[in-house]
């Protein structure tokens, strides 16, 4: 059972690309320690400009971000890193000319504890075994589910508290898109990670999710229970189709 302890708010979010233009309309979310929120909704909703607002790679021109109640809106990639935020993009999400293990220590690349980082490596290799059979082995000639795996991993290789992850089961053959999201599910649960999950497989994110949240035009429309979600006469017909 994750403690009600927030790591992350996003309060009244208005976020967008270019000058004049919103993409995010008063966005707002809450999450906990060790919670795993799926976020869903029709293509061009938001999704994936919000996690970009709370890495600072969107224009917030109102609204707050809080990472454990300090004000972190708009601060660079590298300062969020270094909180213990990690966010893993839809593509170009590894480094292709680089090898497996130059891979994950770029995640670790701003940890200055040696054993520390080879601490967090003997983690990954745990985590995805796969990884660990293959570590010198150069990116790009690996399948989508391992570079998948391979992007999850660097993440972790940082430390983080709070873990965005943007379409993680795109182009992915069923089989491994569960395998992925399982452990998308085991790393809210087992290491307490906080967990914002975008995702357009909507139903399979809900099924791993503590909690859901439903985005429309920008705007948070519906937020609850994910099983309850599921069960949502008009979330069924509107976003899971069926």
């Amino acid at each position: 059972m994750a403690s009600k302890t927030p790591v992350v708010e996003a309060k009244d979010l208005h976020a967008g690309y270019l000058p004049g233009i919103n993409i995010l309309n008063g966005c707002s979310l809450t999450a906990n320690q060790g919670e795993l929120i799926g976020i869903i909704g029709p293509n061009g909703a938001g999704k994936s400009t919000l996690l970009k607002a709370i890495f600072g790679q969107v224009n917030v021109r109102s609204g707050n971000i809080l990472l454990n109640g300090e004000d972190i809106t708009g601060l660079k990639a590298n300062k969020l890193v270094a909180k213990g935020v990690a966010f893993v993009p839809q593509t170009n999400n590894v480094f292709p000319s680089l090898t497996i293990e130059e891979n994950l220590e770029l995640g670790a690349i701003w940890r200055k504890n040696s054993k520390e980082m080879k601490e967090s490596l003997d983690q990954v290799v745990t985590i995805f075994p796969r990884l660990g059979e293959r570590i010198s082995q150069r990116s790009d000639t690996l399948s989508g589910g391992e570079r998948q795996m391979l992007a999850i991993g660097r993440a972790i290789m940082s430390k983080p508290k709070l873990l965005l992850l943007d379409e993680p089961s795109l182009g992915l053959a069923p089989l491994v898109v569960e395998q992925i999201f399982q452990t998308i599910r085991d790393l809210a649960t087992e290491m307490r990670l906080t967990v914002l999950l975008v995702e357009q497989n909507a139903m399979g994110a809900l099924k791993i999710a503590d909690l859901g949240i439903v985005l429309n035009l920008g705007k948070v429309v519906a937020v609850n229970h994910a099983q309850a979600l599921i069960e949502d006469p008009a979330v069924r017909a509107a976003y899971l189709g069926y």
